[in-house]
Parts: C-alpha cells; structure tokens; sequence
C-alpha cells in the first residue's frame, strides 16, 4: 500500500512553501498600494459629495423661501391700519401669506423666516401661525406666536435679506412702509469665510400695493385719460333734449296759426 500511494503523489503538482510565502508578500504589496490610492482620493471624493449635498439643501431652502415671498398678501393688522403687515430686517421677514400645508384651511398665515439657535448654533428656520387681527399700538412678538419650526439652513451657512421698491435700490431694513417690496435678496453665505456663495438669488413679490389701488381722485382720471360717460346718462340727456326740441317746435307752430287767423 505504501509503494502505490508513492508512487500517486509524485504524479501530482502543487507550490512549494518558498512559491507560497513569495505570493503572499506579492498580494501584500498590491493591497498595500491600493490601500494608499484610497486614501488619498476618499476624502476629497466624501467633501465633494458633501459639497453637492449642501448645494442641493440649500437651493431647495432658497426655492421654499423665494415661493413664500413670491405670495405675500398685502394685508393690514388690523382694520384701521393703512400698511401692511410686513417687516424685513437684515436677518429675518415676517409677512402674510395665504395659508400653506397639508391640514391647512382657507385662510391666511402670518410667516417668518429668520434666524435662531439651537443646541448646535445658529440655524434659520421657517415658522408660522395663523393670522388674526392685531390690536392697535401692539408689536408683533408680543401678539403673534409662532410655531411649527421648519429648518431649512445650519451653520456654517448663514441667510442675510435685502429690500428694494420699483427704483430697485437695495436696502437692509422694510418697516412701515405703503406699499411691499418689488424684490427680496436672498443672500447665503459661509459663515467662517465670510464667502457669498453663488447660489444665492433675488425673490420678485407679485403684490406691492393695496388692490382698490392708490387713486383718489373722484373722476377716475389717475393715467391722465377721462372717464367715457355711462350710456345710460347719455341716452337720457340725448331723450331729454330730442323731448325738449320737439315741445319748442309745436309751440312755435301753434302761435304761428293762430296769428294768421287773426289777420284774416
């Protein structure tokens, strides 16, 4: 039995234990380069995923505040008030708006849109709340509460807005003002360099002015054009004068008769 599997094995091909060891120092080098390939290339690969990702919450933070502004309602506190509920800062807007969301009802919304902190720093978040008529002589965060916080930016970035009227001069502050701002600057920033970032953008706001407009004048001449007449009154003083003609006609006649029978 021992000649027969003898004479089996040195039939047979394998590796040398020197042929094994030599492999595997092969393999090691292989995997050795690879491995510093990777860590080099990983984490510039992992900031400009990152990069992307920001940008992309970030526009969709500028696209949720650009529709809000965009559908500002020009809206008074209350009864009495001649403006509009609208005060812009450098860090914050609170305006009206029609009210936005899957539960939420016909009515209006009171929305601001500003900067707070959290446990993490500074963070600019979208809140709102139901509008209701403000007493008269009130501020707006004694009367108006609001809730249901939405994040839409964390530090680093940090969110700065900009006014302007139709004479498109830039402005830092809206309060008590007529009319609504034409546009809003949204500006965006990297709050450790100090750098504007290219994303940011400019919100047009439909509404400026009241509805029932700004003319005052009793005869509707406000663009320097006179009102045509309504075709009642000018059928009525048309019959009125064609009546009045007619009855001159007959007395006239009627005179001219009765002289000739005289005569005769």
């Amino acid at each position: 039995m021992s000649v027969s599997l003898a004479r089996q094995r040195t039939g047979e091909g394998g590796f040398t234990l020197i042929e094994t060891l030599v492999a595997m120092a092969l393999m090691g080098l292989v995997l050795s380069a690879l491995a510093n390939i990777t860590a080099q290339w990983l984490p510039n690969w992992n900031r400009g995923l990152e990069r992307i990702q920001r940008s992309e919450l970030i526009g969709i933070a500028l696209q949720r505040i650009g529709a809000d502004l965009a559908a500002a309602e020009y809206v008074s506190a209350n009864r009495d008030g001649r403006h509009p509920l609208f005060d812009g800062s450098e860090l914050s807007v609170t305006f009206v708006r029609t009210a936005l969301g899957p539960n939420a009802g016909p009515g209006l919304d009171v929305v601001r849109v500003g900067e707070t902190t959290d446990r993490q720093g500074l963070v600019t978040v979208r809140s709102r709340a139901p509008f209701r008529p403000l007493p008269q002589a009130s501020s707006l965060s004694e009367q108006i509460h609001f809730g249901e916080p939405v994040l839409l930016l964390r530090a680093p970035f940090r969110l700065s807005f900009a006014y302007a009227g139709q004479d498109r001069i830039w402005k830092s502050s809206w309060h008590d003002s007529d009319k609504l701002p034409a546009a809003i600057k949204l500006t965006v920033r990297d709050a450790a360099s100090e750098r504007i970032l290219s994303i940011s953008t400019v919100a047009p706001v439909h509404v400026q002015s009241a509805a029932q407009g700004d003319c005052a004048q009793p005869d509707g001449d406000c663009d320097g054009k006179s009102v045509a007449p309504n075709n009642s009154q000018g059928n009525s003083q048309g019959n009125s004068q064609g009546n009045q003609g007619n009855s001159r006609g007959n007395s006239q006649a009627g005179n001219g008769t009765i002289g000739q029978g005289g005569s005769q």
